[in-house]
């Protein structure tokens, strides 16, 4: 426990409180289980240990732990709980929680056992609470974090304290809406900075291995976190990697199923799987016609890679169509619900329709459709029904 806690405090003290991501303002810090998904290095951690270092005064009323630390190969989470209670402990933050094992009985336990303790865990993106071995989710208050957000790039990167706006507002007040913010910041420098770069918080680290690290991420994703959620062999996740590079070298993917398989040596059903496995993970988008989530037997109609920075990562070029493209989803899947239409690139919510483009993208496939839009790339500034590209990174 004391060795514990001096960890804690040790990264308590080091945590910088300047910078929030979105999701900080809306999570009901009440509840008294809180489950926080979320892809590895989007900033779960510092989330919760900014909560910690803002609102909880008392030091030896709450703590932070990790549940990958060695304490806890010989320990058992439960035992832990006891004595931290017994010691007057009231607010427990548990990270790496899916790297535990029946993670979710212990959780499940403690919540029922324990009603005088709050209770916030983090954990993998893959994460199926209505799967795990205890039903958690008539307890838990479940949130996902996203990737950073254009806007939270430049606030981040700048110490600017831009606000986000509504879809509806950016679609109908763009041209007002990106008067105002071209006089503060040139979006569009700000724009090729994050798409190479700005979809996780330590790029403010301006480390030159960023990329390298970037990688390591991937790696850990798949090797680590994704086995200790699902039952994968090391087969699969030499499969998963392979799969993970074609789909970076397509523009974008439209999925063969059996030229895939056949390139992975593997059937219709295993490479559905590892689809299905590389979107729970975070690593990949996937589009579909009716906006129903990937299953394990199911097929989109179209894969990108999550966010741009990875595709940066992966391919030292490229193609810009498709990173407009993953932009757009990336940015808009937060919040709204983003499927395949039969005409254009993306259908909004099923009731906007925007065609994702450079500047000189015409209205020739959306003219004659109610609530059409251009997504233009390289403009500062919209008009009538060509938005700005860039303007859609203030959604969150």
């Amino acid at each position: 426990m004391e060795t514990l806690r001096k960890k804690y405090i040790r990264l308590l003290n080091a945590t910088d409180i300047t910078f929030k991501r979105y999701l900080y303002a809306e999570i009901d810090w009440s509840s008294r289980l809180i489950i926080l998904k979320g892809q590895r290095g989007v900033g779960k951690t510092t989330l919760i240990l900014q909560y910690i270092k803002e609102n909880l005064t008392s030091i030896n009323e709450a703590i932070y732990i990790t549940l990958d630390d060695m304490y806890f190969a010989k320990n058992s989470l439960s035992t832990f709980v006891e004595e931290f209670t017994q010691l007057g402990g009231k607010y427990l933050f548990i990270d790496e929680v899916h790297r535990y094992k029946n993670w979710s009985v212990e959780l499940k336990n403690i919540y029922d056992f324990y009603p005088e303790l709050k209770i916030v865990a983090t954990g993998s993106s893959a994460l199926e609470i209505n799967k795990a071995k205890a039903d958690l989710s008539r307890r838990a208050s479940v949130y996902h974090l996203h990737e950073l957000s254009l806007r939270e790039y430049q606030n981040l990167m700048n110490g600017t304290k831009m606000p986000p706006f509504l879809l509806t507002d950016v679609i109908e007040k763009h041209e007002q809406l990106s008067m105002e913010i071209n006089q503060k910041i040139k979006p569009v420098k700000v724009f090729r900075e994050y798409i190479e770069q700005g979809a996780y918080p330590f790029v403010r680290e301006k480390d030159a291995l960023f990329f390298s690290k970037l990688k390591d991420v991937v790696n850990i994703i798949i090797e680590n976190d994704l086995p200790a959620v699902e039952r994968i062999s090391y087969e699969t996740t030499y499969k998963l990697k392979k799969l993970l590079m074609i789909i970076t070298d397509s523009v974008p993917f439209t999925i063969n199923v059996s030229e895939l398989s056949r390139k992975l040596s593997t059937s219709r059903d295993m490479l559905l799987r590892y689809i299905y496995l590389l979107s729970a993970a975070g690593l990949i988008n996937t589009l579909s016609r009716d906006g129903k989530s990937t299953s394990g037997l199911r097929k989109p109609d179209k894969i990108y890679l999550n966010n741009t920075t990875l595709m940066h990562s992966m391919n030292e070029n490229p193609n810009p169509g498709t990173l407009r493209e993953t932009f757009f989803l990336n940015q808009l899947s937060a919040q709204h619900q983003v499927t395949y239409p039969k005409k254009g690139d993306f259908l909004i919510d099923g009731k906007y329709l925007f065609e994702v483009g450079g500047k000189n993208k015409t209205n020739t496939q959306i003219k004659d459709l109610e609530n059409g839009y251009i997504a233009a790339d390289d403009i500062e500034y919209g008009f009538q029904n060509k938005i700005p590209l860039w303007l859609f990174g203030f959604l969150y």
